[in-house]
């Protein structure tokens, strides 16, 4: 029986429909593609002129931190071997605080050890005799904070066993010798920078019928501090052993190892 012209109009129309609907998609899928493809070459235009780090810190929009840098880069860009800041600290202790009992054993409070580091860390220019840090142990706080944030330790990862074999010598001289030739061989920075830590930690134990402070308990302070292993291993309480010991023999021998 031969559909009626209605049928035919209406099958006509369905397809129309079905035609333009394809179209529509097949546009839109063109579009999506050249879209992306659009995308795809913006973002490598990006990507190639993204500017280094190095071009965006000369610029000014990021600033070298202080605390948690490491020790030759800060120097390199301070232009010294001994950080600005840790020279600071150790005046400021040496012209303020020698007397004070419980010199670097005593804790500071965080709060305002952790703004003290923020002010540092922006570049704000620190005046220590501001009512703010008159507490000298916000000082010595945030000095032994600059130390342990280190991302090298002072004594550096890779001499870490050559100094703990150092000092399990039986013979005394030897392990003088042997702690005073490693030291030799740290990068300039490590070197001067332990040598003015140490030559301040001596005129802290100097002072110790006041402060309390004797080679020992400066060395308990300083040795987690100073020297730490890359990883850690179940050997921690026999490592803060070797660790303390290292750097009492280090105050102990301050002037063979390192002169006057």
């Amino acid at each position: 029986m031969p559909e009626s012209p209605g049928a035919e109009k209406h099958d006509k129309e369905k397809e129309h429909r079905d035609s333009k609907k394809s179209r529509a998609m097949k546009s839109s899928t063109s579009m999506d593609s050249s879209d992306q493809k659009k995308t795809r070459v913006k973002l490598k235009k990006f990507l190639t002129r993204r500017p280094t780090l190095q071009a965006v810190r000369d610029k000014g929009y990021i600033k070298d931190q202080v605390f948690g840098c490491s020790l030759t880069s800060l120097c390199q860009r301070e232009n010294t071997t001994v950080p600005n800041f840790v020279r600071t600290c150790i005046d400021h202790v040496e012209n303020n605080g020698l007397s004070i009992d419980g010199l670097y054993r005593v804790s500071g409070n965080l709060a305002v050890i952790q703004k003290l580091r923020f002010a540092v860390n922006h570049d704000e220019k620190i005046n220590f005799e501001d009512s703010k840090w008159e507490d000298i142990h916000v000082t010595t706080g945030a000095l032994k904070m600059f130390f342990r944030e280190l991302p090298e330790p002072l004594f550096t990862h890779g001499y870490f066993n050559d100094f703990v074999s150092a000092i399990k010598c039986p013979d005394y001289k030897q392990r003088v010798h042997s702690i005073k030739d490693l030291i030799n061989q740290l990068p300039k920075p490590n070197h001067d920078t332990m040598q003015a830590l140490f030559k301040h930690l001596r005129k802290v134990i100097d002072n110790g019928e006041m402060n309390r402070m004797t080679t020992q308990s400066v060395a308990i302070v300083f040795g987690p501090t100073l020297l730490r292993p890359e990883k850690e291993t179940g050997n921690m309480a026999v490592h803060m052993v070797y660790q303390n010991q290292i750097v009492e023999l280090i105050l102990l021998e301050y002037e063979s190892i390192f002169g006057r």
